[in-house]
């Protein structure tokens, strides 16, 4: 089965519809996490809510295996990075043009007295501006933040390949190991966090683990950790479907997605007041890759498989916009937060009306760019 063809089963394209909207909506909820200990209510708000929505990432990652591996014997390494590698780095750099543009405008001209919390003068004037119009060849900058995802999946992009040749061949039992290994990867961040109330005094200053220090980044687990393990697990999903009944499968997603979200929130709280203003910490909780996110992803990832919905052309043509969508939201999302700042809406309620207000007008643009060839390749 190749990519386009999976590309129209109902299963996946929802998916990656439900992907994309919760990429939308964790990003509506930053601007009322940032409220921290300024506005509690704000900041609780935005924590429950944003973190049901951590799944989005590993999803999209997995929709990513679901729909490329293993790669195609037409495929040559060569034309394998060029066509995937291809198809991200022009809208990477129009995007990554554009929104800071669009920011800088916007914010100058339109709404220059925002009450958004993660917004500052500072972040917009002419010299911030052109700065990040070329800065963006050595990473994303504030007004392209969800593009962090795109350096990612060139990488991911360049090991498919490789990975794909090992797939094709490997045993049930030996990627179940792989699995495994890359399961244990994901309580590393909490390990670390707790080795020094055990007595861990780090090396030379370098509280990191396992290896890990000033002048090595690669520690034990690190090739085996990360988003590499999303496409390895839908991978042998979808090759080793999970041949449970709907009791069972409600039995154990739920509660494995409950523990998962109880840890993710509450821990995010937990970790604020003893490390208050520390965000390293903070996005510890909240890791893509670490084991409470997983206890999320997985259940969504089997739920939405298992109903095997047949394809329908609206859900279709909204998945195929979903790339789009990602792209171009984030500076959107800003703009909805003052258009829904208002006191007698509870926040719960504007971060609903904000992600589907962003979702919709992202959806109609991205609409309006695939109408022409010249722009439908900086959306797809």
């Amino acid at each position: 089965m190749n990519g386009k063809e999976k590309g129209n089963i109902g299963w996946v394209d929802l998916l990656r519809v439900l992907a994309c909207f919760f990429v939308v909506f964790s990003h509506c909820c930053d601007g009322f996490v940032g409220q921290f200990d300024a506005n509690r209510q704000s900041f609780l708000t935005g924590v429950f809510s944003g973190s049901l929505a951590r799944p989005c990432v590993p999803l999209f990652v997995m929709m990513t295996g679901v729909l490329l591996l293993p790669v195609g014997k037409e495929y040559t390494l060569q034309s394998f990075y060029k066509k995937r590698i291809g198809r991200i780095l022009t809208p990477l750099v129009f995007w990554s043009l554009a929104l800071p543009t669009l920011a800088f405008l916007y914010f100058n001209y339109v709404s220059p007295d925002t009450h958004n919390p993660l917004l500052s003068t500072d972040n917009y004037t002419v010299h911030t501006w052109l700065q990040r119009l070329y800065t963006f060849v050595f990473s994303f900058n504030f007004d392209t933040v969800p593009f962090w995802y795109l350096y990612m999946l060139i990488g991911l992009y360049l090991l498919m390949p490789i990975l794909s040749s090992w797939l094709v061949q490997a045993s049930q039992k030996d990627i179940r190991t792989i699995l495994i290994l890359w399961g244990i990867s994901l309580f590393l961040p909490y390990i670390k966090i707790a080795a020094p109330f055990l007595g861990y005094q780090g090396n030379y200053g370098n509280m990191d683990i396992l290896g890990v220090c000033d002048w090595n980044a690669y520690g034990t687990f690190y090739y085996f950790s990360g988003f590499v393990g999303y496409l390895i697990l839908a991978y042998y999903l979808t090759h080793y479907p999970l041949n449970w009944s709907w009791k069972k499968t409600w039995l154990v997603s739920v509660p494995m997605f409950l523990i998962g979200y109880l840890i993710t929130s509450v821990g995010y709280i937990i970790t604020q007041k003893y490390y208050p203003g520390n965000y390293a910490y903070l996005e510890i909780v909240w890791y893509f890759a670490g084991i409470n996110v997983f206890m999320m992803t997985f259940p969504v990832f089997v739920i939405v498989q298992k109903t095997r919905i047949s394809s329908l052309p609206w859900l279709s043509r909204m998945a195929s916009m979903t790339f789009g969508i990602y792209l171009c939201h984030y500076t959107f999302v800003f703009m909805a937060y003052d258009l829904f700042d208002f006191s007698f809406l509870p926040y719960w309620a504007r971060i609903i009306c904000m992600a589907c207000t962003t979702f919709g007008v992202c959806y109609l643009l991205v609409s309006l760019f695939s109408k022409s060839k010249l722009t439908a390749r900086l959306v797809k």
